[in-house]
């Protein structure tokens, strides 16, 4: 039996136009209107009285782009939202309103009640209230106040526990997308006939794995015995090792120095065809990371920040005139090669009509993914986003809209950690989609943001689908956080795990 609670009870949702057709002639009509993120026990009291006092009980629920009531919030998506009122047998109909207020929505229905609940019914009404009321006085209406007898809080019980809802959010996304698991399977498939040029800083990520031993007694210095060393190619080269992974056929433009580490890279690096650009006043970036039993003591880097030569700078931009691939990856740590005057000669390189992708992370540098005007797709995390434009308190909907329309791309998936990742198509509507955190276990996190990146630009260049982007490139990253070190994820990973999640979507009756 399959798990269809996506089916069940669609039919209640209508859109603003379809309600109004079908409305019945001479019936008393009652409007509620909210966020219901979590529909509780207040709520379900408040539509039950709602429904006492008409005939039908339209219930409108405010879409994720207008939730405003914390950061990380709505934590259920307005699909799954409206599906969970529309389950109630005294609600009629639902539907999801695109407005910031449901003033529009009032003026369009005139329902003969429009709903409150009781913390709104003091004597000095809230603005947005009062604004209410007066467009339900202007066509003769009346605002009604339910009882609150029965008190909770959406929010105080978000703070609690949060539900878990990562297999309704991804059925939700897929069916509103017209996306089967078999298509996820073939998109992938369709990987290996396509060819992308990264260009970025590759890292060797270095973990020194040591024993302790003891601490000095004058010093509070740590004395650690070294065991092993095991080098792992990140940044840049590992986003292209994912590609290369798929089948795609890759090229890498990077710089790297003349010595151990730039031999390492290029020993490892035999999968893709690498174009190095080898400069020798810089050292191929090093971060070793020196662990014991698991905890990182310190990292020691070797590297060299400053801006790369002009004669570097045109090695790397006849590079990407040279070749005609499926889509570009600017992969940038700000370890020398992108800068604001670089990434403009380096954009200007690229033939039109090649899908443009970027990420620039912030970890130990100031990079700014808004340096990447007009790209295709970008996938900034969360601190990314909000250092960007400096924004460290808007909820994710509105950070998403800010920052869209500074970087103007078309497309942006914001990678949230473990609570899973958030796209916004930049149209219109500014349509998004939220996809929880598939990761059984976390074992190393590190790598996870390139695994996304290079998964969902592929996927987004085979399917034009920024959804499947989105559930391809999360899968991708959940799989890289189940294994230790920075390594490329394969593609049997990512269709394991496909097939994986597929499973748990099926239950049998009993």
């Amino acid at each position: 039996m399959k798990f269809d609670f996506l089916n069940k009870y669609s039919h209640k949702i209508k859109t603003l136009k379809e309600i109004k057709k079908i409305l019945p002639i001479n019936k008393k009509i009652i409007l509620c209107h909210g966020h219901f993120d979590v529909v509780h026990p207040g709520h379900v009291r408040h539509l039950i009285y709602a429904k006492s006092k008409a005939d039908v009980l339209i219930v409108s629920i405010t879409s994720d782009i207008h939730v405003t009531k914390g950061i990380h919030r709505p934590h259920v998506p307005e699909n799954i939202r409206a599906l969970n009122i529309a389950a109630f047998e005294a609600v009629d109909y639902v539907l999801i309103d695109q407005n910031y207020k449901p003033l529009r929505l009032l003026s369009f229905l005139k329902p003969d009640y429009f709903a409150k609940g009781f913390e709104y019914s003091s004597n000095r009404l809230p603005l947005a209230t009062e604004e209410e009321l007066k467009i339900v006085n202007s066509y003769g209406g009346k605002m009604i106040f339910t009882p609150g007898d029965v008190v909770y809080s959406s929010t105080s019980i978000l703070k609690e526990t949060l539900p878990e809802l990562k297999i309704e959010k991804l059925l939700s996304v897929m069916k509103s997308n017209n996306i089967t698991f078999e298509k996820l399977l073939k998109i992938i498939e369709d990987f290996k006939n396509l060819s992308i040029h990264v260009v970025g800083d590759v890292i060797v990520d270095t973990y020194t794995e040591t024993s302790l031993i003891g601490g000095q007694t004058k010093t509070p210095t740590l004395s650690v015995l070294k065991n092993s060393e095991i080098h792992y190619i990140g940044g840049a080269g590992v986003v292209a090792l994912n590609l290369a992974n798929t089948g795609a056929k890759v090229f890498l433009s990077t710089v790297i120095g003349k010595d151990f580490f730039g031999k390492l890279v290029q020993k490892n690096l035999k999968k893709i065809i690498l174009l190095p650009v080898i400069d020798n006043t810089r050292p191929t970036t090093n971060k070793n990371s020196i662990v014991c039993k698991d905890y990182k003591l310190v990292k020691i880097d070797t590297l060299d920040n400053q801006p790369i030569s002009k004669k570097v700078l045109n090695l790397l931009s006849k590079q990407l005139k040279k070749y005609n691939t499926s889509g570009v990856i600017f992969s940038d740590f700000r370890h020398g090669i992108f800068n604001r005057g670089s990434i403009e000669s380096l954009v200007k390189s690229i033939k039109k009509n090649i899908f443009k992708s970027a990420d620039s992370q912030v970890a130990s540098r100031w990079g700014n993914i808004t340096d990447f005007k007009n790209f295709d797709l970008i996938t900034p995390n969360e601190k990314e986003a909000r250092f960007s434009i400096s924004d460290q308190d808007s909820s994710l909907s509105s950070l998403a809209r800010k920052l869209i329309k500074s970087s103007k791309c078309k497309n942006m998936i914001l990678k949230l950690g473990e609570r899973g990742a958030f796209a916004v198509e930049n149209k219109k509507d500014l349509k998004s989609f939220y996809i929880s955190s598939f990761a059984n276990k976390v074992a190393d996190a590190v790598g996870s943001g390139d695994a996304l990146l290079a998964y969902s630009t592929l996927a987004m260049i085979s399917s034009k689908s920024l959804a499947a982007s989105i559930i391809i490139g999360s899968i991708a990253a959940a799989c890289k956080c189940e294994s230790q070190g920075n390594s490329a994820v394969t593609l049997n990973e990512v269709i394991g795990k496909i097939k994986s999640i597929e499973k748990l979507t099926k239950y049998d009756s009993l």
